[in-house]
């Protein structure tokens, strides 16, 4: 990338500060505009984080010289968010999920197909080096015949009954919260790993918290501000928990996952284990920089991050050398380079190495069908 593509962030909550440190780390990208829901919070937050311009959404549109969008609002606000953007004829990158809706997200994928802009969701997870190369050792047979898969996605940020985020209303988030949060990046990770795709699912959803303290003043997410009980007012809960989900995949083999918000102690732990019939791959995110690979008749192996031992088609996701550790804030910057080099390009490669929105259409279909399972307590094909 010779000439500076410039971004806008709209949201900052969680997410949309960890989008903005991602993208100052690559080359030739420039963030020039905060977008918020009103004009005197986004110059409050574009002062705070350095960024020179401010808008709302809709005068940050009218912004010519803005090439790419990065959507990192609540999700009910993607759908509507997203098809401004590309219809303003400019690149989009969305947090999952696409929308809360499939019929949305359908019509998302053939509004960027028709205009051939670069869209992408941010399932950035897939970009831990390990996960790659899990992938690549799987194309390259040294996994051999996916017997079976085994998945968790575990943490605790929701573990009190006083925890609360605009996650847990429906009106903002969905019917599905712990599976379309963390699940979502675990199905994907699946997916994208194994090859495989999954045919059918068998759902149980609960919820530990039938009701919660909401608070009387907003809390940004994972900022650990402790309010009174003077400051909270008791509201019911209708999203899961946690959930468990057994797999069908289209090669035969089964699976299951296990998602929770309420798990103390785990922080944000997704795990992945995939038994073949050569090897048998497990993957700790917290853990990053390790991937266990089990063997019957010979020792075990533990793979450490480190270029020179990685399939060249891994080994462009690390940015340092072996024995200095890189984590989830990487995983965003290695998406996004991916990402901008077909910006530059100006256009959507025909066949992308990120997830696309044709991926969070994907998603989106398997987390409405788990839903679906978890009503009908029956399988239900995907």
């Amino acid at each position: 990338m010779s000439q500076t593509i410039k971004a806008a962030i709209v949201g900052t909550g969680f997410i949309g500060p960890a989008h903005l440190e991602a993208l100052r780390r690559i080359p030739n990208v420039e963030v020039v505009a905060l977008v918020e829901v009103n004009q005197e919070l986004a110059n409050e937050k574009a002062k705070l984080l350095g960024i020179p311009r401010a808008y709302i959404f809709e005068e940050m549109l009218k912004q010519d010289d803005i090439d790419v969008v990065h959507i990192c609002t609540p999700n009910f606000l993607h759908y509507s968010q997203a098809k401004a953007v590309l219809e303003s004829e400019k690149h989009v990158i969305c947090e999952k999920p696409l929308a809360v809706k499939i019929h949305e997200a359908e019509e998302l994928v053939k509004i960027a197909s028709s205009m051939g802009l670069v869209n992408a969701v941010h399932f950035n997870l897939r970009y831990y080096p390990m996960v790659r190369q899990m992938k690549v050792m799987r194309e390259k047979g040294e996994l051999g015949e996916v017997y079976n898969i085994m998945g968790s996605y575990l943490q605790d940020w929701l573990y009190l009954a006083t925890d609360y985020n605009w996650r847990l209303e429906p009106d903002k988030s969905g019917d599905s919260r712990a599976i379309a949060d963390i699940g979502s990046h675990l199905l994907d990770i699946t997916e994208y790993v194994t090859g495989l795709k999954i045919t059918e699912v068998m759902a149980d959803f609960s919820t530990v918290h039938k009701t919660r303290l909401k608070p009387l003043k907003p809390i940004e997410t994972y900022s650990g501000k402790m309010l009174t009980m003077d400051d909270y007012d008791e509201v019911p809960i209708n999203t899961e928990d946690h959930a468990t989900v057994l797999l069908r995949f289209d090669n035969g083999s089964k699976g299951s996952i296990t998602v929770s918000q309420v798990n103390a102690g785990r922080k944000n732990r997704l795990n992945i284990e995939i038994a073949g019939s050569k090897s048998n791959f497990e993957f700790n995110s917290e853990r990053p920089n390790e991937l266990w690979i089990g063997k019957r008749e010979k020792a075990n192996e533990q793979l450490m991050k480190d270029p020179s031992l990685f399939h060249r088609e891994a080994s462009s996701l690390i940015s340092f050398p072996g024995g200095h550790n890189e984590g989830f804030p990487d995983t965003s910057k290695q998406m996004f380079k991916e990402v901008y080099s077909a910006v530059a390009e100006g256009k959507q490669p025909s066949s992308p190495t990120f997830p696309t929105f044709a991926d969070g259409l994907r998603e989106l279909i398997i987390g409405e069908r788990i839903v679906e399972s978890n009503k009908k307590q029956a399988w239900v094909k995907v």
